[in-house]
C-alpha cells in the first residue's frame, strides 16, 4: 500500500510538500463548489454571532480534501485545531484528556471517526451536545459520577464510510457534508496550481494529461505530479511536456482513466478467476492478498464511479465497460462468437 499512488500513507519528506500544496483559505480551496459555498454560509454566520461553528461532519472517498477542508475551517476561525483519529482513541480517559486542554473555539479534528470505540462514542455525546464531560470515579459502592464543564469547541469529524457511523453519533453533527470526486476541469486547476508552487514548468497539454489520469481525487493529481517532474528532470531537462508526462504516467503503469497495475488486478482477479463473479470482497482480497476494507474504501469507489464494477447482494460483478476497458471479451459477446 506505500507505493500506490492513492495510499493515504507518505514518507515524512513528503508530508511536509504536502501540506505546502494545500490551500489555507476557503477561498483558495478548488472545486466542491455546493459544499464551500454552504461552509461558507456557516463559518460567516458563526463569526458574526462570535461563537464556535457547530460540529461538522465531511465524508467521501479517501484524497478528495477532508484533512484540508478541517485545517481551512479552523484558519477561517482564527482557532487552534488539534488532529486526531478514531483508532488513537483507544479509552474514553484518552478522549477526555483531549476535550479538557481545548479552549474556546477550538478545533477537534477526529480522522476516521466511524472507527470510534463505542465506549468512547459515549462519552463524547453529552461533550458534543451540552459541552460537558461525566465522568465516573471510584468503585462499587463508593462510586460517584462527576460533570465537567467543557469550553464550546467544534468537532469537524472525517470519514471514508459514512454508514458505519452510528445514527446517535451522526445525529449530533449539525453539518454534514458530502465530499465528491472532482471533474476534469477542476482537477486542471489543481494541477497548475500545484505545478506553480512546486516551481515546475509544464504546458498546458502536459496539465490535461497528467489531470484526467488523476483519478478526480486531489491527492493523486499531487502524487502524480511530483512522480512526473522527477521523471522530467532526470530526462527532459526538467520541462513536463505532454510527451514527457505520458512517457512518466506509462512507466508508471497509470493509464489514461488512471488506473494502477493494482485497480487492474482486481478486475482481473474477478473476470479470469471467478468468471466476471458475482465474487465476494473477502475472496477477492484474498486471491489479491490485500486487506477487505483497503479494497472498499480505496479501490472499489473510483471502479464504482467509473461503472466497471456492480455490487450485488451475492458480491461483485465486473461489468462490459471493465472487460471493453482491459480489452477483453465480454461473456455474452464470447457466447454468441461460439454459436456463429
Amino acid at each position: 500500500m506505500s507505493d500506490r499512488i492513492v495510499s493515504p500513507a507518505v514518507k515524512q519528506d513528503e508530508l511536509a510538500l504536502d501540506q505546502s500544496l494545500r490551500p489555507k483559505k476557503l477561498a483558495e480551496y478548488i472545486g466542491q463548489d455546493q459544499v464551500k459555498e454552504n461552509l461558507k454560509i456557516l463559518l460567516d454566520a458563526a463569526k458574526h454571532r462570535s461563537e464556535a461553528v457547530d460540529h461538522i461532519l465531511l465524508y467521501g472517498p479517501p484524497g478528495l480534501g477532508k484533512t484540508t477542508l478541517a485545517n481551512i475551517i479552523a484558519n477561517e476561525m482564527s482557532a487552534a485545531i488539534r488532529i486526531t483519529a478514531g483508532p488513537s482513541i483507544e479509552r474514553p480517559g484518552d478522549l477526555a484528556a483531549i476535550v479538557t486542554n481545548l479552549r474556546a473555539g477550538d478545533i477537534l479534528f477526529i480522522d476516521e471517526v466511524h472507527r470510534l470505540n463505542r465506549a468512547v462514542e459515549e462519552i463524547l455525546y453529552p461533550a458534543m451536545e451540552d459541552f460537558a464531560l461525566d465522568l465516573i470515579t471510584g468503585k462499587g459502592p463508593s462510586a460517584r459520577s462527576i460533570r465537567l464543564k467543557l469550553p464550546r469547541f467544534t468537532i469537524v469529524g472525517a470519514t471514508t464510510r459514512f454508514a458505519m457511523l452510528s445514527a446517535p453519533l451522526r445525529d449530533r453533527f449539525g453539518a454534514v457534508y458530502r465530499l465528491d470526486y472532482y471533474d476534469l476541469a477542476a482537477m486542471e486547476t489543481i494541477v497548475d496550481r500545484s505545478a506553480r508552487i512546486l516551481g515546475a514548468e509544464i504546458e498546458p497539454r502536459a496539465v490535461t494529461e497528467i489531470a484526467q489520469r488523476s483519478r478526480g481525487t486531489p491527492r493523486v493529481t499531487n502524487r502524480l505530479l511530483r512522480r512526473v517532474r522527477d521523471f522530467a528532470q532526470v530526462r527532459a531537462e526538467g520541462k513536463i511536456t505532454e510527451g514527457v508526462a505520458h512517457q512518466a504516467l506509462a512507466l508508471m503503469q497509470v493509464d489514461d482513466l488512471g488506473l494502477d497495475e493494482i485497480d487492474r488486478k482486481v478486475l482481473r482477479t474477478i473476470i479470469e478467476k471467478f468468471g466476471g463473479g458475482p465474487v465476494g470482497l473477502d475472496t477477492i482480497a484474498a486471491a489479491i492478498s490485500e486487506e477487505a476494507d483497503t479494497i472498499m474504501d480505496v479501490y472499489e469507489p473510483y471502479l464504482l464511479q467509473l461503472g466497471f464494477l456492480d455490487r450485488t447482494p451475492r458480491g461483485r460483478i465486473a461489468t462490459r465497460r471493465a472487460y471493453q476497458h482491459l480489452g477483453l471479451t465480454p461473456p455474452e459477446q464470447a457466447q454468441q462468437n461460439r454459436l456463429l
